[in-house]
């Protein structure tokens, strides 16, 4: 043993004086997150993996274990969607770490950080692999969906690539991140000094974002006061801030319109009288129309997406000025030529402006009075043209609205199922209804829940989801009973993949898309939950409110009919570019 970190035998963890340790590799890489503030960690105990989570036990992080790893990617990813702070999951090499894949995609399409970590053979077997049971590189095979990727072949570099990995996650365009230990690596017990695990993080990476320049914001304020259209789009980088006072309070200075993306959903109270829809391309006809009448857009933590453009007939229209505040300068101008760009934090940002404006210029309030009045009567004709002994999807989200409680958190999963969703849910606050925009990754909907559920105990928490996309993680109510998560998952069942089967109708076919015969509330009740099915509007609220009494987790299988949403054709049509 020396002081410069030389492998020794195996053993127990000691303290050596003098400012040094002895730790395990798995010890070693649980003891690094502590200054990040690690507080949960999912996934798949395995064999290889095993001293890490030996460590986890160890230290008191809390664990919980899923049926498939893609499950645990997507948990940790809804646990800094919903609180800003990283998560990490885990998966065992080969076959584990393939699992990971789809939860890995959906995190980097939606800018959502977290650590994934797997194992590896020891080396004497890897690096190259020889072939042995389960082997697959999976470093590679994870590098296109990370923003940072790395493998630990030496334990005395853990805390230092630790450090590495949470610096890539969260500087510019937040994303997750993946290292890879050897079992030789998680097994090894090396000295290292006490000091490689009490670094604060600012000392190796940016804790706060830059706050715009003053001459950017007296700039933003003359072009915005000097519009008689002025729109204000909230993106989920604002959102995740969860401050919504400022963007509300410059919104009413300037006699703005104010909308927001997806993942802006709440800064923006559907109760607010000026209220015009949100979440882009889905949001309705208002939506789009203040998109295309807008004479300056300000985009507040916002990539723009597919979702706000077609062939400039959206944003970006001829004449129109776009101001785009964003922390990741890749993002500026990529997809929208600017007027201003502003690399800087959006929630500082709103605040300097909401600060500096001395009221409204030139706009014109008859504008988003208008566009308010369009919206309501758009959501008053969602549904009307119900008839028929099957429920039409809008009626049942609209009594499913009407019944949510107050402090409820709801995650859209599914194609359509989100669309009435996002129309016919209430929200008043961010951070309290989830979609996923970015990759529509169907099946996400019961991970992200569960996750809420983990941080938030005894609050209420809906998973809103098409029969389809259900079909992809119910595995996962066995993980909700084993742990208390006893979130309520309202199943639109129209025994179809609907989208698809109305796009094949089109084209006079029909292949592959018939889902029926399944009993959604028996397969809860199998995994011990509460189960039961819904055939009309007027059952849905006594149905919930004997699901949440339950203390179980619960599936509500509501039977509705498909019915094409009024916005679908411009969902089709944003991929018109």
């Amino acid at each position: 043993m020396n002081s410069t970190g030389d492998i020794m035998p195996e053993g127990n963890s000691n303290d050596l004086g003098e400012g040094l340790i002895r730790l395990s590799g798995g010890r070693a890489l649980a003891r690094a997150l502590r200054p990040e503030g690690i507080d949960a960690v999912f996934g798949i105990a395995g064999g290889k993996i095993a001293p890490f989570l030996q460590a986890v036990e160890e230290e008191g992080l809390r664990y919980i274990g899923v049926r498939h790893e893609a499950a645990g990617v997507m948990m940790a990813a809804a646990h800094y969607a919903a609180t800003g702070r990283m998560a990490l999951a885990f998966a065992e090499l080969g076959p584990g770490s393939a699992n990971a894949v789809g939860g890995l995609a959906s995190a980097l399409n939606n800018r959502l950080p977290l650590l994934l970590i797997t194992s590896n053979n020891s080396h004497g077997a890897a690096y190259p692999a020889k072939g042995g049971l389960m082997e697959i590189d999976s470093a590679a095979m994870l590098r296109p969906l990370t923003k940072w990727s790395a493998v630990v072949h030496d334990p005395k570099r853990l805390p230092e690539l630790v450090r590495a990995a949470f610096r890539a996650a969260l500087t510019g365009r937040p994303g997750p991140v993946h290292l890879e230990l050897p079992q030789d690596v998680l097994e090894a017990q090396t000295v290292f000094p006490t000091g490689a695990f009490a670094r604060a993080p600012a000392t190796y990476r940016l804790t706060t974002l830059p706050s715009p320049h003053p001459d950017a914001v007296q700039a933003a304020l003359a072009l915005l006061r000097g519009a008689k259209r002025p729109l204000l789009i909230a993106g989920g980088g604002l959102a995740r801030s969860g401050e919504y006072q400022p963007l509300r309070a410059l919104a009413k200075r300037l006699s703005a319109a104010v909308t927001t993306t997806q993942s802006g959903i709440g800064m923006v109270a559907s109760d607010d009288p000026d209220f015009f829809g949100h979440g882009g391309a889905i949001g309705g006809p208002a939506v789009l129309r203040a998109l295309r009448e807008a004479d300056v857009v300000l985009a507040l933590g916002m990539r723009v997406s597919s979702w706000f453009w077609r062939k400039g007939e959206w944003l970006g229209a001829p004449g129109q000025a776009i101001i785009q505040v964003e922390s990741d300068p890749e993002a500026l101008g990529q997809n929208t030529p600017l007027s201003l760009g502003i690399l800087a934090d959006a929630a500082a940002t709103v605040r300097a402006l909401a600060q500096a404006c001395p009221g409204p210029g030139i706009a014109d309030p008859a504008w988003v009075a208008g566009l308010a009045a369009e919206w309501r009567g758009y959501q008053a004709q969602l549904g009307a043209d119900a008839s028929g002994p099957v429920m039409h999807p809008a009626v049942l989200a609209r009594a499913l609205g009407a019944a949510l409680p107050p402090d409820a958190l709801v995650v859209y999963d599914g194609g359509h199922t989100s669309f009435w969703s996002n129309d016919l849910t209430p929200v008043l606050e961010p951070r309290t209804r989830f979609h996923e925009a970015g990759m529509a990754q169907l099946g996400f909907g019961l991970p992200y829940a569960l996750s809420l559920a983990a941080l938030h105990p005894g609050r209420p928490v809906v998973n809103i989801t098409g029969d389809g996309s259900f079909g992809f993680t119910l595995q996962e109510l066995d993980t909700a009973r084993r742990y208390g998560l006893n979130v309520v998952n309202i199943v639109h069942n129209n025994a179809s993949w609907g989208v698809i089967a109305a796009g094949q109708t089109r084209k006079g076919f029909r292949l592959g898309v018939d889902l029926e015969g399944t009993d959604y509330a028996a397969i809860a009740r199998g995994f011990g939950g509460f189960g039961e099915t819904v055939t009309t509007p007027e059952a849905l609220a006594p149905a919930l409110a004997r699901a949440f009494a339950a203390q179980a987790p619960a599936v509500l299988d509501c039977r509705v009919s498909f019915m094409p949403h009024p916005m679908l054709r411009a969902m089709g049509e944003m991929f018109d570019v």
